[in-house]
């Protein structure tokens, strides 16, 4: 059984380092990856060292989504990183379950808008989406 959920490559992602306060130590990341049980992954141009603490924020709402995590892994993929990150709490599992659906809504949205020249709003694209796709979301 899968335990991460492969993502559309253009979701967005932030991660700060120690300090996520002060803006100077935001990194911008390209893309998520996936997202499981207890964590997600995503890749970076920085390659980031085990067991660093780690803020990351995925602007699919506003504000966006925030979560403190440990990096449980990281690995060199030609010139790029792609970094594990750990969250140990269960109510950020669950959050990040419910923002894992909202990144699939607003990709879908995007979609329909490219490939049908049709513009729906998030609330017509989650909608749709669950009607079409709910049924084989992975618990």
């Amino acid at each position: 059984m899968r335990h991460f959920i492969r993502h559309p490559s253009d979701i967005p992602i932030r991660f700060y380092l120690e300090d996520h306060v002060n803006n100077d130590h935001i990194v911008n990341a390209e893309s998520l990856r996936d997202v499981g049980r207890g964590g997600l992954c995503f890749v970076s141009a920085h390659p980031l060292a085990r067991g660093t603490s780690i803020h990351i924020e995925i602007p699919v709402e506003t504000p966006p989504y925030g979560a403190d995590g440990t990096v449980a892994w990281c690995r060199r993929e030609g010139d790029h990183f792609t970094i594990g990150v750990q969250f140990n709490e269960p109510a950020i599992q669950y959050s990040l379950r419910m923002v894992e659906q909202v990144c699939h809504i607003e990709h879908y949205r995007s979609h329909v808008q490219r490939a049908e020249g049709r513009d729906i709003s998030s609330e017509e694209a989650a909608s749709e989406w669950v009607e079409k796709y709910a049924a084989g979301f992975p618990n």
